[in-house]
């Protein structure tokens, strides 16, 4: 399989593959895949990247997965937008915390509790 040129697409196609591939995620992250997982994660952060390098960081994007139906898009979308939107990211990640929707409420929690000791600072 070819690897898509994510430089050549345009902001909103990139939208969609970021979904498509946290929901995989959360597939092999309950399937305990570790090793897939963490191959998916540097996809998504692929992603991430090419819509932080582009004019005005593009990460706001993002945004409309907030509404996603999976939890796992939810809250990867929330992690990184967290430097270009904190106040929504941050409402985000506190709904999922809430919610008791493990183990992406624990990631939730965990994230805010980094960012609030500074341990965490989104870039």
């Amino acid at each position: 399989m070819r690897k898509p040129d994510l430089h050549g697409m345009a902001t909103p196609d990139l939208v969609a593959p970021f979904a498509r591939i946290t929901v995989d995620q959360d597939d092999a992250l309950l399937g305990n895949q570790i090793a897939r997982f963490n191959r998916l994660y540097g996809v998504m952060a692929e992603i991430a990247d090419e819509l932080k390098s582009r004019d005005g960081d593009q990460r706001t994007a993002l945004l409309s997965l907030f509404e996603h139906p999976n939890m796992q898009v939810r809250l990867q979308a929330a992690k990184f937008k967290l430097a270009v939107a904190p106040v929504e990211a941050r409402r985000q990640l506190e709904a999922i915390a809430s919610s008791k929707w493990f183990p992406q409420a624990g990631d939730a929690g965990m994230c805010l509790s980094f960012l609030d000791d500074g341990t965490f600072k989104p870039k």
